[in-house]
């Protein structure tokens, strides 16, 4: 059979992320396939990926839905339309099966698959799309192969893949040069699965709750073999690097051992590490180290049920400033508890993090399978029905997002470093005119004060 694996996302602010899931798919399809990868952001419109699939000539498309939404209450936009008419103009011109699948999806199955009209659906981790292929293939019931869903069927997520994870990345592919002229950013993964509680994540429920650790000298092997595609920079996509700190410190031995040149980054937990930790991050060419802060009050942390408080914030920066590394704090404020006192606790306490760059988010995306959910439920913010793929977010019954908004917008006055969500528009006009220019990697470094 050839399979058409599409990537449809049409986010590229503040920069594209390379379809790292399609990697994947293209491991755990048998050699006795052909396969080939196309990406949105790559054709530009839908007009040539449609010419492009025309000449590939596929058997069936499988769509990876990464995004649904942009996840920004500023500016929410989100992307199922795109996705509409994509899957719209895929049907209208190819008589075959269409598969959707991807974190995006894997979150709102059941309202996607009656939006989208797709034939397929496969949730969780793609890998099973090989036994998908081979029931479609042996005209076998596919609905009985795990993870996969259709118009008719109830969403089951299936267990966390256990076969191995393993990637199978092409540097002649079409789609690779144009990430490498946008900032020359791949990304790898050391592991999968989230140990963490966070009220409201999602990525225990797309990865597992358990962590499955890839080793880490073939971690290093596919950073080295990224390098050698011409990546200038690197970024692991893990949900937090360091929650296991004594795994991701071997990636860094490893990255040392295999000779690894470009600079790197990753999202990190702001817990204390153990001593030398940062060091040796440095050593093995990390550069960017992002902290998901999400407060600065200890008592929206218990509320967001994070692994920290505070002052382990402070102690973990300064780790990281010590070993002269790039750091920036995400913030997610207005979750549940969030008052006019705690959002003041947080921006008065901001002042004692010194050389980083503040990321701002001022309002929670709802999604379904977390427990911000289900308090949303429980004060009416939702109904037990509601469809929540338009984008949603919690409100605190205590201070509205808008406020929250306009006092951060107060305090970041003449503060560069701070930037609402991803900076918006002008922003990612910035960061193009530099990539033009030959710069590399996330940028925010400039930012810094």
């Amino acid at each position: 059979m050839k399979i058409l694996l599409i990537s449809a996302n049409p986010l590229t602010e503040p920069y594209p992320v390379y379809p790292l899931g399609l990697d994947y798919l293209a491991y755990a399809v048998s050699p006795r396939h052909t396969t080939r990868v196309a990406d949105i952001n790559v054709a530009g419109n839908t007009e040539a990926l449609l010419h492009e699939a025309r000449h590939f000539a596929p058997d069936i498309i499988g769509l990876s839905l990464r995004n649904v939404d942009n996840t920004d209450i500023t500016s929410a936009q989100g992307f199922i339309e795109i996705y509409q008419r994509l899957i719209h103009a895929l049907k209208s011109e190819f008589d075959i099966p269409v598969l959707v699948g991807g974190s995006g999806f894997t979150l709102f199955p059941s309202s996607m698959m009656r939006t989208l009209q797709a034939d397929y659906g496969l949730i969780g981790e793609g890998e099973r799309l090989e036994h998908f292929l081979d029931a479609l293939e042996n005209k076998e019931d596919v609905s009985h192969v795990p993870g996969v869903v259709t118009r008719n069927t109830t969403p089951e997520i299936p267990p966390p893949w256990n076969k191995g994870i393993r990637r199978l990345f092409d540097s002649q592919a079409h789609h690779v040069p144009f990430y490498l002229n946008k900032g020359g950013m791949l990304n790898l993964q050391s592991k999968r699965g989230c140990p963490f509680q966070c009220t409201y994540c999602t990525y225990p429920h797309i990865e597992g709750h358990n962590l499955r650790l890839i080793p880490p000298d073939k971690v290093a092997e596919t950073a080295r073999q990224l390098q050698e595609a011409g990546a200038s920079y690197l970024y692991i996509t893990d949900s937090v690097f360091n929650a296991d700190y004594e795994h991701s410190a071997q990636v860094a031995r490893e990255f040392i051992k295999a000779g690894l040149k470009i600079p790197w980054g990753a999202f990190f937990s702001p817990t204390p590490p153990p001593t030398g930790y940062f060091e040796l991050m440095a050593e093995a060419g990390l550069k960017h180290v992002e902290f998901g802060t999400d407060s600065l009050s200890d008592r929206i942390l218990a509320n967001y049920g994070k692994p920290f408080r505070s002052q382990q914030v402070f102690r973990a920066h300064e780790a990281a400033n010590a070993a002269n590394l790039y750091t920036a704090h995400y913030l997610l404020l207005g979750g549940p508890g969030e008052d006019a006192a705690s959002l003041e606790d947080t921006l008065d306490e901001l002042d004692k993090l010194d050389r980083t760059v503040l990321f701002f988010y001022c309002g929670i995306r709802i999604y379904p399978n977390t427990l911000l959910y289900h308090w949303a439920l429980e004060e009416g913010q939702i109904a037990p029905q509601q469809d929540l793929l338009p984008p949603t977010f919690y409100q605190s019954p205590y201070i509205h997002s808008s406020d929250i908004v306009t006092r951060v917008r107060e305090k970041s006055r003449g503060r560069s470093n701070w930037m609402i969500s991803t900076g918006g528009e002008e922003t990612a006009q910035i960061l193009s005119r530099m990539y033009e220019k030959g710069y590399t990697g996330p940028l925010w470094e400039y930012l810094l004060r």
